[in-house]
């Protein structure tokens, strides 16, 4: 009777910890249930894991698409007047999620000017246009009413490929020096 008796109560305890196990679990909430993350995202306890160009809280923003556009732009260099000017940036066909293209560049080049962007910065990486070595950071301020509309302040330098040539500088730095001012876009 006692191994009977010892046999019961180990089976209504193990019943009772199942149904609470089951309970506990069942009371823990999906965060990921109600959220739907577009561009292949991934939720993660309630977070959207965007993947590379794609951004938003539920990845829905190209992060190209807040560049692209035709651009007004005021500038001034370290070796050029102030110049008053469009460009404009376009998704390079050629490249990925985060490639575009600047036309129009420096109110002075033909051959498009190649960038990559991440998240509201925009990179010029080292190249040579035209017979000029051309490189710089942009940092976009997207309008917090109009996602058409934003500003830029871009630093930049160009530099012909003759050796010794002067480098006519937008708001770059040595380390220490600031030399000229950045160029200012608005859209």
């Amino acid at each position: 009777m006692k191994a009977r008796f010892k046999t019961i109560i180990l089976s209504a305890l193990g019943a009772m910890a199942a149904f609470t196990a089951v309970t506990y679990t069942s009371c823990k909430p999906d965060k990921c249930k109600a959220i739907r993350c577009a561009y292949g995202g991934v939720c993660n306890e309630g977070t959207c894991i965007c993947p590379t160009g794609y951004e938003g809280p539920q990845c829905e923003i190209k992060t190209q698409d807040k560049f692209t556009g035709v651009w007004n732009v005021l500038e001034k260099g370290t070796l050029t007047s102030t110049a008053q000017y469009t460009a404009s940036i376009e998704a390079n066909p050629n490249g990925g999620l985060t490639d575009i293209l600047i036309k129009h560049f420096n109110n002075y080049f033909t051959s498009d000017i190649n960038a990559q962007v991440k998240g509201d910065t925009l990179y010029i990486p080292q190249q040579i246009v035209d017979g000029y070595i051309v490189q710089g950071t942009g940092y976009l301020t997207p309008d917090k009413y109009y996602n058409t509309h934003a500003t830029m302040s871009i630093r930049y330098s160009v530099q012909s490929t003759v050796p010794g040539s002067p480098v006519n500088a937008y708001g770059t730095s040595d380390g220490g020096t600031i030399y000229g001012e950045p160029s200012l876009w608005n859209k």
